[in-house]
């Protein structure tokens, strides 16, 4: 579990929900309860202790630049202890988001510099065994429409991930 005060930039996408509840039903412990399904644009972002306007600004501004979107999840992936479904419709937005922070390096660099847009379903499937099931029970909800409507900016506390902000895809900015 993330400490508190680390933040990070996603799209809530509400109608993926039910993957997440899939693979709950498979194993609780895979799925971080209180966590909806999201896009990470920047995990982590700045620390909330050095958030500064302009960071907020610019997560605004950026937000405003693309539009809303209707998404279809069509594929599952599976790598090293986590099960998720690509989002190729969002990739232009994290890479116009970890361009404009370049020193933040997502996940840590845990996947690599570039990973692609997707919605952890399940962490912790380390074996394999434990992750196809899963894959399956996911798999078989797809294709999946949603839509892609705000960025929010949320902070880790004790009690978890809490919304700072939220910025609408294609929205006024408010300075």
């Amino acid at each position: 579990m993330p400490e508190p005060g680390t933040t990070a930039v996603v799209i809530v996408l509400p109608d993926a929900a039910p993957l997440l509840d899939a693979a709950w039903r498979i194993d609780p412990a895979l799925v971080r309860r209180g966590v909806p399904a999201h896009v990470s644009l920047l995990y982590p972002f700045v620390p909330e202790s050095a958030l500064t306007d302009q960071d907020e600004k610019g997560v605004r501004s950026l937000a405003a630049r693309f539009p809303a979107a209707d998404l279809l999840l069509e594929e599952v992936v599976t790598a090293s202890g986590f099960v998720a479904v690509t989002v190729p419709g969002l990739q232009p937005v994290v890479d116009a988001f970890r361009a404009r922070w370049p020193g933040l390096r997502p996940y840590g660099g845990r996947f690599g510099a570039r990973p692609a847009a997707h919605v952890t379903v399940a962490l912790g499937a380390d074996d394999p065994t434990a992750a196809a099931p899963v894959r399956a029970a996911v798999g078989s909800l797809l294709p999946l429409r949603t839509r892609a409507a705000a960025v929010q900016l949320v902070v880790q506390t004790e009690e978890g991930w809490r919304p700072r902000f939220s910025a609408p895809l294609g929205g006024q900015t408010r300075l």
